[in-house]
Order: structure tokens, then C-alpha cells, then sequence
């Protein structure tokens, strides 16, 4: 009994500094729009596709990947990209290079420090356009249509690889990018317009048939 208090006593009451308390509450709340504020504006930025120099639709389909060249140069030039090595070579274990689930027989070919802007969709089932060493990765889905963009600020040839489990030969359906100088592509471009005539620009609402 020694701690009890008497019957109608008032407990004290404490007040912590107002100042401090306005200060805690304002601060975090400057320091959240300070960093809203660019976040909202990358996130923007990557939606952003109005300034894309030109637009290719990347078809995902089992197991390869389709291109049409929709706008920019190159306009009406459509093709598969495919596994060069035959299926069964790969199983019956012949002597295969290192790299022969990277070799196509036809690479997405893009000028060096220019916005592509990326269509994807797909044929048959869900597909994953993935190229980690540039920083793009958009599924590809049937029935939709989503879109991305990237800009290679090197040339070479760059290498991904379907991100979603698709079938059986799920791990042969790379995508190998070759970017180019714009005179090299202006060149590439002359000279596949050249060996395939039918690859003139479509009509408005017509899809160009692949080579």
C-alpha cells in the first residue's frame, strides 16, 4: 500500500515540446515529396514513347520471335529470328559451338544512340522479351499489345532470351540484337529492301507477311 494513492487523485499529465512534435511530421513529409518528385518523373519518362525514332513489334511464337518494322526507317521489314541449330543436333549431342543457343539466322538490327520503341504480343502462349544488357523487359501476351523502349548507347550485338516457360524448346528462342552506326543501318536496310522487294511499307491496318 505504500505506492497507493488516496481516492479522487488526479494521475499527472505529461506534454512533450509542440515544436518538435510539428517538426517530426513535417520533415518526413518534405523528405517523401522530395523524393516523389523525380521518381514520378522517371516513371513518366519510361511510359514515355512519343519521341521513339522508330517502332518494331516483336512477336513471341513457339519457339521463336517475329519482327515487323512498323515505323521509322525500315518501315514494312518483317522477318522470324530463329535458332540456327537444328533441334535434333542439339539432342543427339553433337559437337556444338559454345554458343549455339545464341546463334539466330536473323538479328533485330538497330542504329547505335536511337529510342526503339518495342511492340510486343504473341501467337501462342505468354512470352517474356528479356535483354538484361539493355535494360528491357516487356512480356509478350496474345491478344495484347505492350510496348516498351530501349536505347543501346554502344554498338554490338546484344543477347536475351524469352522470360517466360513457353513449351518444350522454351530455351531456344533467343533474341540477339545487332546495333549498328546509322549509316551501316541506312545500308543494311538498302540492301534487305533489295533482296526482298515484297518488304515495301504495308498499307494502314495491314500486318507485312514475315521472311
Amino acid at each position: 500500500f505504500k505506492h497507493r494513492k488516496s481516492k479522487g487523485a488526479v494521475a499527472a499529465h505529461f506534454h512533450e515540446s509542440t515544436k518538435v512534435e510539428i517538426a517530426w511530421t513535417i520533415i518526413p513529409i518534405l523528405i517523401v515529396i522530395a523524393i516523389l518528385i523525380p521518381a514520378t518523373r522517371t516513371v513518366i519518362a519510361q511510359e514515355n514513347h512519343s519521341d521513339s525514332f522508330m517502332t518494331v513489334k516483336a512477336t513471341g511464337a513457339q519457339w521463336k520471335w517475329g519482327y515487323d518494322y512498323m515505323a521509322g526507317p525500315g518501315k514494312g521489314i518483317s522477318f522470324w529470328s530463329t535458332l540456327t541449330t537444328p533441334y535434333s543436333e542439339i539432342y543427339q549431342g553433337k559437337d556444338l559451338p559454345n554458343n549455339f543457343v545464341l546463334a539466330v539466322d536473323h538479328e533485330l538490327v538497330v542504329p547505335v544512340d536511337k529510342k526503339i520503341k518495342i511492340v510486343t504480343t504473341s501467337d501462342d502462349v505468354l512470352h517474356g522479351f528479356y535483354v538484361t544488357s539493355l535494360g528491357v523487359q516487356m512480356d509478350a501476351i496474345p491478344g495484347f499489345v505492350r510496348s516498351t523502349w530501349f536505347t543501346a548507347e554502344k554498338t554490338g550485338t546484344y543477347y536475351g532470351q524469352c522470360a517466360q516457360i513457353c513449351g518444350k524448346y522454351h530455351a531456344f528462342m533467343p533474341i540477339v540484337i545487332k546495333v549498328v552506326t546509322m549509316p551501316e543501318y541506312e545500308q543494311w536496310v538498302a540492301q534487305w529492301k533489295k533482296a526482298h522487294p515484297d518488304s515495301a511499307p504495308p498499307a494502314d491496318g495491314a500486318a507485312p507477311s514475315k521472311t
